[in-house]
């Protein structure tokens, strides 16, 4: 044995070499083997990426053709003189007449690109006129009709022309300045934010004792002088959201009362413990045990409440319009602020993006000699005034379906913004949307000032 290893001592290099080529040649095989079934499967991934991007490009295209055969109407709301009831009228109307849930099958969905209708519930001031308007797919006119003569037999409905005509474009020439912004929950859609029942207008408390938080909103948009105008749109359609849930390969998701269901659980984690049962007790072993903070409640039953009442997704958006020689600095830094009251740090509150100052932007506003560029920030008014106009949250252009990071996104599809969604339920859509009380003596919001009644039935013929 000592011989033979004498005999290997000066063929090491040799050994070594062999058992490299050895390795070299399982190596080969292992990549070899890897190539091959590389080939087979790359017609298959190609195939399934160019299904699926065909999929999305057909759904796209199918959609937008249902769309463009989609009648709108625009309705004027003109409150009565005396509306003596809360705003809960204003929440069973928005889920008897604008809760459109219905479960599409494959020929409408794939073939006919069918869609759920959305609403825009909508709060303009005109040259200081205020008014409710309703935007609303015309087949459904006289059902929005029905549910609110309903709830207010006094009020008038009626057809209008869509104010947003008036101002036909924004550019650094045009007659007309704009600035808009829309809003985003700051903190999960799990929780509410203030909503008329924290107000006490739920219990009717007499007109000298109300406080109603659309009040100051009302009073802002009246106090605007001729030749300037405020839009508020808040666009709705019954909620599909959808949430992912995290271990799932396939991305297993859920909705937004499943969504809260967890949200709330996660948030008792760190108060829950366990605790030996009572030796009597037949089941015996260990019980789980919440003891939850004080400051906690408030969360857990703001979240509870919300998720028992009816979701719609929910996009905000509001504009400062003004002739270019009249445009309110001021007035612009007054209505990003119309939703400061509904705010409760503790549960939730609405939050400002997308603003057409361009400072979402960054360094994609920064031009080469100049920190913003003026045409930039005309073009992104202009594109905030189009997709006011459309009503546009949850149909948007392809683009929008386009999610690549920073800062390639804003070069490709340069100036937009992608729009956010968040679930608000029945009670908060009636809170941000719903008729003063008497005690709001505001001259610019148009009311009824006469009461209309039925003839008595014992007229002569």
């Amino acid at each position: 044995m000592k011989e033979f290893l004498k005999a290997l001592e000066g063929l090491w290099i040799l050994v070594l070499i062999l058992i490299f080529g050895y390795f070299i040649f399982k190596v080969d095989v292992v990549v070899f083997w890897i190539y091959k079934i590389f080939l087979v499967l790359l017609p298959i991934l190609g195939v399934a990426v160019l299904a699926y991007v065909a999929r999305a490009f057909w759904l796209h295209y199918v959609r937008a053709n249902f769309i463009s055969g989609i009648e709108w109407v625009l309705l004027e709301i003109i409150p009565p003189r005396d509306v003596i009831r809360s705003p809960k009228a204003m929440e069973l109307f928005i889920t008897n007449a604008l809760y459109h849930w219905s479960q599409k099958g494959g020929l409408e969905t794939y073939w006919q690109g069918a869609v759920w209708f959305w609403f825009s519930l909508e709060l303009v001031s005109i040259d200081g006129q205020v008014h409710f308007y309703i935007h609303i797919p015309s087949r459904l006119k006289g059902l929005v009709e029905t549910h609110m003569y309903g709830q207010f037999p006094q009020a008038q409905v009626k057809i209008v022309e869509d104010y947003t005509l008036a101002v036909d474009k924004i550019n650094l020439t045009s007659e007309w300045n704009l600035w808009g912004c829309e809003f985003k929950l700051t903190r999960p859609d799990a929780y509410p934010i203030k909503t008329y029942v924290d107000f006490g207008l739920d219990k009717d408390p007499k007109e000298e004792y109300k406080v109603d938080p659309i009040s100051p909103v009302i009073e802002l948009f009246g106090s605007i002088q001729k030749g300037e105008q405020m839009w508020m749109q808040i666009v709705i359609t019954p909620s599909k959201k959808e949430y992912p849930e995290h271990g799932y390969f396939w991305r297993k998701k859920h909705d937004w009362v499943k969504e809260t269901e967890i949200v709330l659980r996660k948030s008792l984690v760190e108060f829950t413990g366990s605790r030996a049962r009572a030796p009597e007790d037949p089941i015996g072993g260990f019980a789980k045990e919440i003891r939850s903070p004080d400051f906690m409640k408030p969360l857990l039953e703001g979240a509870g409440k919300k998720m028992m009442k009816v979701g719609f997704d929910t996009g905000i958006r509001v504009c400062y319009v003004a002739k270019r020689e009249l445009f309110n600095m001021n007035n612009r830094r007054n209505i990003r602020l119309i939703f400061r009251q509904y705010s409760a740090p503790y549960l939730n509150e609405l939050t400002r993006i997308n603003s057409t100052q361009a400072d979402a932007f960054g360094t994609n506003f920064i031009s080469k000699f100049t920190l913003l560029s003026k045409e930039k920030i005309a073009r992104l008014a202009n594109r905030m005034l189009l997709e006011y106009r459309e009503r546009e949250f949850f149909h948007p252009p392809m683009r929008h379906k386009i999610h690549l990071p920073w800062p390639l996104s804003p070069y490709l599809f340069p100036n937009f913004f992608h729009h956010h969604i968040f679930v608000l339920n029945t009670e908060e859509l009636a809170t941000l949307w719903h008729f003063p009380g008497q005690i709001l003596k505001v001259p610019t919001l148009e009311r009824i000032e006469s009461k209309e009644a039925s003839p008595p039935t014992n007229l002569p013929t």
